[in-house]
């Protein structure tokens, strides 16, 4: 009988099992069986092959379930293995592992019936792979869903942080253009004052940081681009207007290099307006005082590269691609979400191109937007 194997083996086949785990473990799981494996399987397949060994064999389903599955609440099995899903979850195995931890112990006495000679009816070999069946869907089962609770969580707590730093960002430049606004209406100040410059480097933060998130909110929810080909001449003309005032603000200087009127870029023109945006601003808020922020565009070979630079001293070593992680700020200047870089690149990359930053030791970094090159048409 496999139930009188098994009984007589159990010391052995759970050591079988805790050395096949110990292989797959990921670094930092407990070395012991974790409370709801195998040993408890183990026990319940025993029992449930004895109650089937007597005259009222479907009583075995109270402990193993029926062929097929059911509610997990209707069989002791599934009810531990749900539990042992949520603990492989709790230690870091994957979902692979959870169906090899059943996977194991059927390995294990097959292998130890041949070696002993020993001789498994076909109905216990059914019985056997039912349990399997029934625990190995639950365990996933529940693994599953404290996954996705988990990740669920995580995007909760990622959302919340965002949106904090955002509402922080939107009070602290309107309450700055709300006091700047209320001393010139005093008549004490013009607009053309120190206090008028406050209003605006407030009106173009708020700008800034409203069209850096509606393009993240595009980006993120997924909506389709909107691609059409466009005069990249007129672009960067467009680019120059709003980049011009906000350079004024910074105190310093804003060069736009001569693009070709034959040039053209086939995109979404707002998501590329914003990625631009974004760099310029982020160029204008660490390049040094008084110094130059240049934006050229120009083709090569089959492509149209669009060139961002600053003087902000160089970067710090290692720092180039970090540059585009969400939150992630490079200089003493902590201002800002820290997100309009990683937005940038997504808005490129959404566009079919491809965002670079180069570092120029001891002067400063240029950043390139790459895009296919296009020509505008004798209509166009």
């Amino acid at each position: 009988m496999m139930h009188a194997f098994l009984t007589a083996n159990r010391a052995e086949l759970i050591a079988r099992c805790r050395a096949k785990v110990a292989q797959r473990a990921p670094p930092g799981a407990p070395a012991e069986e974790l409370a709801n494996g195998v040993t408890i399987f183990l026990d319940q397949l025993i029992k449930t092959l004895v109650v089937e060994q007597t005259e009222a064999p479907m009583q075995s389903y109270k402990v193993s379930g029926p062929s097929g599955g059911g509610k997990p609440a209707l069989s002791e099995m599934s009810e531990s293995a749900t539990r042992h899903g949520k603990e492989l979850q709790e230690h870091g195995f994957t979902v692979e592992e959870v169906v090899h931890d059943y996977g194991d112990l059927c390995q294990s006495i097959s292998d130890l019936a041949f070696e002993t000679s020993m001789e498994i009816q076909i109905e216990e070999f059914r019985t056997l792979n039912r349990c399997l069946d029934n625990a190995i869907a639950s365990a996933v089962t529940e693994f599953g869903y404290q996954r996705d609770s988990i990740i669920a969580d995580k995007q909760a707590v990622a959302l919340n942080e965002r949106l904090g730093f955002f509402a922080h960002e939107l009070r602290n430049q309107l309450c700055t253009a709300t006091l700047a606004l209320a001393v010139i209406k005093q008549g004490n100040v013009g607009l053309n004052g120190a206090t008028g410059g406050v209003l605006d480097r407030a009106l173009v933060g708020l700008a800034n940081l409203i069209d850096r998130s509606l393009a993240e909110v595009r980006i993120s929810a997924g909506l389709q681009v909107q691609h059409r080909l466009f005069s990249l001449a007129d672009f960067i003309a467009e680019v120059k207007l709003s980049a011009t005032l906000e350079a004024q603000v910074k105190g310093c200087t804003l060069t736009v290099s001569h693009v070709d009127p034959l040039l053209a870029v086939d995109a979404d023109r707002d998501l590329l307006l914003s990625a631009i945006g974004n760099l310029l601003q982020n160029a204008f808020k660490y390049t040094h005082p008084n110094s130059e922020v240049t934006l050229n565009a120009y083709a090569q070979a089959d492509r149209i590269l669009i060139d961002v630079q600053d003087h902000c001293g160089g970067l710090p070593p290692g720092l180039a691609e970090e540059m585009f992680t969400p939150f992630t700020q490079g200089a003493e200047n902590r201002s800002g979400l820290g997100l309009g870089l990683s937005i940038s690149r997504r808005s490129v990359e959404a566009n079919n191109g491809v965002l670079s930053v180069r570092d120029v030791p001891g002067s400063g970094c240029v950043f390139t937007i790459d895009l296919p090159r296009h020509f505008m048409t004798a209509a166009g």
